[in-house]
């Protein structure tokens, strides 16, 4: 990988993990469906105009059903879920939930599509699964208010609706540009987010560091992000672009610490790193040592 690669690496992580701080400054103050609303509204200001200039929206128009499908499991459902989750739980707390993505997406391709699995994947699930449960239960003693176990089932639900995303896309939307059905998730996710928005929607002003949060996690965490996302996938490769979920908690644990006064706790650390060893075999990133067969001495 290019150093240019690299640094790319780095600054998309670093954003994808700060999405978890804004999430937690924001939700407070707009609420989880209005934040997601604006969050995806602004994502698809930059990305849809993005789509248009490469040529790409006769792609977005003609699949524009499984487009949908994954702007409500890819986007929707999945923000929706963490914002919820960031009114009681801490930012650095979601990321790790969020990391076993990965793990979900294994077991369901087992599960509902029949992929087979080696030891090494089958040892990552089972692992990253104990990993979760360590900090899921470890949720308690870092909430903020509100259910800490609510919250960290719908951060898992979201981690769920990532893992069975991937499948649908390989299937349906193999052939499609990847930049139009970022775009297109993004507009499929602001249609349906947009109306109970405006029903749910704050009732006094609101201030304008709270816009100013919006704003950062729609453009900056959102679409920028994406831009980055599909431009590694292009120069190095999905297998190594992957590499982001392993730094994203490092980066969202560190933004909480550093402007949420977040703790940080030798329990959270080794869930943590349980999870990102787990999902390291179970993306095949790791694999266990295969038992060599004992050779007969000659003689």
């Amino acid at each position: 990988m290019r150093s240019a690669d690299a640094a790319e690496l780095l600054v998309l992580a670093a954003l994808w993990g700060a999405a978890f701080l804004f999430l937690r400054m924001g939700a407070g103050a707009f609420g989880p469906v209005a934040l997601i609303a604006v969050r995806v509204g602004g994502a698809a200001l930059l990305l849809v105009p993005l789509v248009a200039w490469r040529g790409q929206l006769g792609a977005l128009v003609r699949h524009a059903g499984p487009i949908f499908v994954v702007g409500m499991t890819n986007t929707a459902l999945p923000f929706l879920g963490f914002a919820y989750a960031a009114l009681s739980i801490t930012s650095g707390l979601s990321s790790i939930l969020n990391a076993s993505s990965p793990l979900f997406a294994a077991l369901i391709g087992r599960v509902l599509f029949g992929e087979r699995l080696g030891r090494s994947r089958i040892a990552g699930i089972v692992i990253g699964f104990a990993g979760v449960l360590l900090v899921a239960w470890h949720g308690a003693d870092v909430k903020t208010g509100g259910s800490p176990w609510l919250a960290s089932a719908a951060c898992l639900a979201a981690a769920c609706c990532y893992g069975w995303s991937p499948h649908y896309m390989r299937r349906r939307l193999r052939d499609v540009p990847p930049l139009a059905v970022a775009g297109g998730s993004q507009l499929a996710a602001t249609l349906v987010t947009v109306p109970p928005a405006v029903l749910l929607w704050p009732a006094t002003p609101l201030p304008a560091h709270a816009w100013a949060t919006a704003a950062a996690l729609a453009f900056g965490c959102t679409g920028i992000a994406y831009i980055l996302y599909f431009r590694l996938i292009a120069h190095v490769g999905g297998a190594n672009a992957i590499a982001v979920t392993f730094l994203i908690p490092a980066f969202a644990i560190a933004w909480g610490w550093l402007f949420l006064d977040e703790r940080i706790t030798a329990t959270l650390i080794g869930g943590c790193i349980v999870i990102l060893v787990g999902t390291a075999l179970a993306t095949g990133l790791l694999r266990l040592q295969q038992k060599r067969p004992a050779v007969a001495a000659p003689g």
